[in-house]
């Protein structure tokens, strides 16, 4: 008596050979291309517009958590931040961790630069790092726009 069962091992694809090899073209190429324009050394970036307007900040932490913007120049409070301070706070953070890795205090000031085109850029000249505000949407921007205008006063603003 034969018993004998064959069975089919034959594992067939849901997508058709064709279209896995263009899937993996297109990854190739799309990683060739990311990979070309890194190592040319071509700005990704846009082109930055004219500074319209640029003011140097410390930002100095205080013992009850809160944050004193200072102008560097005239040395007046320009801001206090009082509570969390989300994204001020945060885009703060990034920089200060760069300035201590790099073995930098906090004596130099960050430059905060209102350009031409509407756009806000944090600045530290100390390390060459630079964060695009307006990327995080108006009302982060916001929280730095103040910070640009010279009849900024130094009431407290609390955050949540």
């Amino acid at each position: 008596m034969n018993t004998t069962t064959q069975t089919h091992h034959a594992h067939a694809s849901p997508l058709p050979r064709g279209l896995l090899l263009a899937m993996a073209a297109l990854v190739l190429v799309a990683l060739l291309g990311a990979t070309a324009v890194r190592l040319s050394g071509v700005s990704i970036r846009a082109p930055d517009a004219q500074p319209v307007v640029t003011r140097s900040l410390h930002f100095l932490d205080r013992p009850d958590g809160g944050i004193n913007v200072v102008d560097a120049q005239t040395k007046a409070t320009v801001e206090t931040v009082q509570g969390e301070g989300g994204f001020l706070r945060g885009a703060l953070r990034v920089m200060a961790r760069e300035r201590r890795m790099r073995g930098l205090g906090p004596e130099a000031a960050f430059e905060l630069v209102g350009r031409a085109d509407g756009r806000l850029t944090l600045v530290d000249p100390a390390t060459g790092v630079r964060i695009d505000i307006e990327s995080f949407g108006p009302t982060n921007a916001g929280a730095f726009v103040r910070l640009l205008r010279p009849e900024t006063t130094a009431a407290p603003r609390s955050t949540p």
